[in-house]
């Protein structure tokens, strides 16, 4: 099937020209598309130090903290003022705001999903129980917290759905072309579950 399986902890690093941290890239598309011309891209960043964040014109983005105390994020012209302290909820902004982003208290890592307006939608979500994804020729998912079970048929009365992919935290995969999973649930154990989930609509003229 056409997904595309990744580790966290294996992707490449490429640090910021501005010396305030690295970003992580999962996936971007169109496969070779730069920074002004991608239709949506997913990303892990690092911020290690205030500064402002780069500008991406007709761009909507969605930021989900990770890790640590969080970072404030204050558009210049006044429009929002937003603590992103809470892991695991996702925050959306226009890519073509002026931010600046301020740390709370140390250094943070967050997950970044940008898509191209006009061109694709993107819908971020956190689930920590078994559930349907909808269906969508493009997305992503990551197991944040636990281990998962996905799998590419839906369950039916009679039919038991086998586990096509099995993911265990910071690990997830993505798709195109509609060879994504079509239900998740997570294995029974102690501890905190949850599972990050992004949803790419193509936008028609």
């Amino acid at each position: 099937m056409p997904s595309h399986f990744f580790d966290r902890q294996q992707l490449p690093a490429t640090p910021w020209k501005n010396g305030g941290g690295v970003t992580r890239e999962i996936v971007c598309q169109p496969p070779g598309a730069g920074m002004a011309s991608f239709d949506w891209r997913v990303s892990i960043a690092h911020i290690a130090s205030d500064g402002p964040f780069s500008r991406f014109e007709q761009v909507d983005r969605v930021i989900t903290l990770l890790e640590g105390a969080g970072v404030r994020l204050r558009s210049a012209d006044g429009a929002f003022d937003h603590r992103l302290d809470r892991p695991w909820e996702p925050y959306a902004f226009a890519g073509e705001a002026r931010v600046v982003g301020e740390l709370i208290a140390g250094d943070c890592h967050d997950f970044n999903v940008m898509v191209r307006r006009g061109r694709c939608r993107a819908r971020v979500r956190v689930y920590r129980e078994a559930a349907p994804l909808p269906a969508t020729g493009e997305g992503l998912v990551m197991a944040l917290a636990g281990r998962w079970q996905l799998t590419d048929i839906a369950a039916a009365p009679g039919n038991e759905a086998s586990a096509a992919w099995t993911l265990a935290a910071n690990q997830g995969l993505w798709w195109q072309d509609g060879g994504g999973p079509v239900h998740l649930r997570p294995e029974v154990q102690d501890g905190p579950l949850a599972l990050l989930a992004v949803s790419i609509e193509r936008e028609h003229a």
